[in-house]
Order: C-alpha cells, then structure tokens, then sequence
C-alpha cells in the first residue's frame, strides 16, 4: 500500500471536517467528536489501562475541582485477597460466570419493581458495569448514563480479563469520605495496606459499598455490623463454590 492510499482516510475525515460550503459544518463536527468519545477514545484507554495503573477517575476529579478532600493510592494487585471474596460475596456472585450483565438479577429487580412501584429500582449492576461506570462517568442517575454504561461494559469485558475488572474495581471504587480504592480506605480507616487487611476487615468495607459515605467501616452501626457477618458467611460459600475462580492466582 502507498503512502498516497494511507493518507486517503485522513483526507476524507479532514473533507468531512472542513465541508466544501463556506460555513463551518458544526452538526458534522459535533457528531465527528461524540462518535470519538464513544467508540476510538473508550476502546484506546481501556487497552491502555489494561495494563497500566489508573491515574484516576471523573468523579476523582470532580472531587478535587469542588475542593472536596480526596485520597487515592494506585495498589494494582497488591490486596487481601479477603477483600475481592467480600467483593464478589456482597455485590457479585456470578461475576466470574457473566459476560457483564446478570440478566437473572436485572429480571428480579424489574418484577420487584412492578410490584412495589412507588419503591426506588433496586440496583442489580454487576462488577464489570460498576467498574466501567468508575472509569468513565460521574455517578449521575439517567436512562442515557445507563446505555453508555452498558455500552461500556460490552467493550471492557471484551478487551479485559475479569482478574483486571476486579482489580480495577477495587483500586478505583469509592469507599467514601473521599476515600477511592482499597488502598487508600484501608490506610484510612484501618491504619494499614490493604495487602494487610483481615477478613472481618475486608467484609467491612465490602459492607459499607452502597452508601460509604453513611455507613462507617469503623466503628460499625447494628445494619453494617449484621451485614459484615452476613458477608463473613457468603466469603466461605464463595470459597467452597469457587464462586473467584477467575481471578485466584
């Protein structure tokens, strides 16, 4: 192939840019640019940080632009293994078995709904759909979130292996107070790595995930206390089922 047929690509794209009118194409432009943020740009950073620490996330920086205090140390896989058994016991038991998306809890989650209406849609996300929404959104609630969330996860569970989507999850996920990843809210709360946390440990901040910044990973209320012992018990059925069979060593 010549350089010529090379460059042929770049010339149409640059066509389709510039327009052939006087005026600028603006509806072209927007278009060129979301269909950059949807399909090059999401693809490229995911190969990249398949294999590269993240440095952080949007709502990291959100955080940090509102001059809210924030903390986060990158750990990779240098973590309990404790904490990604209470990962998967609390928020994900099929997460090794799925392809990003438990169809079985979102079909619970809908009839549930239809039942009690006025209640609020009870979550039914997986690992794989958090950690694509951590990366890549602010945890804001809408219908369009939702598909490109969706979208997200599609392509990270096609270009990462699970072990890197629990890694990823727990190095990232807010663990409240401004605390992000494993690293950062054990040293905080604990006073140690998280490479040293317990199993009660690890069951705590598995415990507080759905509402970190009410719940205490310290000095735990009635609800998180009983909810820590609930996912004490889950680690063991994990364990015995090999329920973390795709990212144990």
């Amino acid at each position: 192939m010549s350089l010529m047929d090379w460059g042929r690509p770049f010339k149409t794209l640059r066509k389709y840019w510039c327009g052939s009118g006087g005026k600028p194409p603006w509806l072209r432009r927007v278009f060129l640019v979301v269909l950059f943020f949807l399909v090059p740009a999401p693809v490229l950073l995911l190969l990249i940080f398949r294999f590269v620490p993240i440095p952080g996330t949007p709502e990291m920086l959100f955080h940090l632009i509102t001059l809210n205090e924030t903390h986060y140390s990158w750990a990779g896989d240098d973590i309990s293994p404790w904490l990604s058994q209470a990962v998967i016991a609390s928020e994900d038991q099929q997460f090794c078995f799925h392809h990003g998306f438990d169809w079985k809890e979102i079909d619970t989650a809908i009839k549930a709904h239809e039942r009690h209406p006025k209640r609020k849609l009870r979550g039914a996300s997986t690992l794989s759909q958090q950690t694509a929404r951590s990366l890549f959104l602010l945890p804001v609630r809408s219908w369009v979130r939702k598909g490109v969330e969706a979208y997200l996860t599609v392509l990270m569970e096609f270009l990462w292996p699970k072990k890197r989507i629990l890694e990823a999850y727990m190095n990232v996920v807010d663990f409240g107070h401004g605390n992000y990843g494993a690293e950062a809210a054990s040293r905080m709360y604990f006073g140690k790595p998280a490479s040293a946390l317990t199993v009660s440990q690890a069951a705590r901040l598995a415990a507080i995930l759905p509402d970190p910044d009410k719940w205490k990973a310290v000095k735990p209320g009635p609800y998180v206390a009983s909810r820590t012992g609930t996912i004490v018990a889950r680690m063991g059925e994990v364990r015995r089922d090999a329920l973390d069979a795709c990212v144990r060593p």
